[in-house]
């Protein structure tokens, strides 16, 4: 299994982020989280990258330990209210991870993300990579909305960036 995980991810360029979500893509992915970010106080980052690094392939590392380093050297733990979403895909592996901050943690169980990223990994497998993040960024702005709503007046500071994270270009 290492072996062939491996060779999955020393074969894949970084350009298959490019074919799989090309700019035109990841500008509607980034007017989703705009959009999302209208009707909730949290704060979403998307990130994605074509194979996980050397390190992690080394000691066999999931995506879930890639996306949790992500969660912190994006700064998603960085906002006022603790609560920033890390939504991560590894194409190599076609891992999808979410990571919550801790206000969201203690509001949404696991199994509420874990269904997002089902139905992500389902669009995924039609080949949909498009259509299955912005699905993915429209239910975490569901769960931040109905948890963390915007408050009457009050534009959302937006802390963090809203444009998509490429990783290993």
């Amino acid at each position: 299994m290492k072996l062939a995980r491996w060779i999955r991810h020393g074969l894949r360029s970084p350009r298959a982020v490019d074919r799989a979500l090309p700019a035109a893509a990841l500008e509607r992915i980034e007017r989703a989280i705009v959009q999302g970010e209208i009707a909730h106080r949290g704060e979403i980052r998307f990130a994605v990258e074509a194979r996980l690094p050397w390190s992690y392939l080394r000691r066999d590392a999931p995506a879930r330990e890639r996306a949790e380093m992500l969660f912190a050297k994006l700064h998603v733990w960085d906002t006022d209210e603790r609560n920033g979403v890390l939504l991560y895909v590894d194409l190599a592996d076609h891992g999808i991870e979410i990571v919550a901050d801790r206000a969201v943690a203690a509001c949404v169980p696991r199994e509420r993300w874990q269904a997002i990223c089902s139905e992500m990994a389902q669009r995924f497998a039609s080949g949909e990579f498009e259509g299955g993040v912005v699905a993915g960024v429209e239910r975490i702005s569901d769960l931040l909305a109905a948890h963390f709503p915007a408050r009457d007046g009050e534009r959302n500071a937006d802390e963090l960036p809203n444009r998509p994270v490429i990783l290993g270009r």
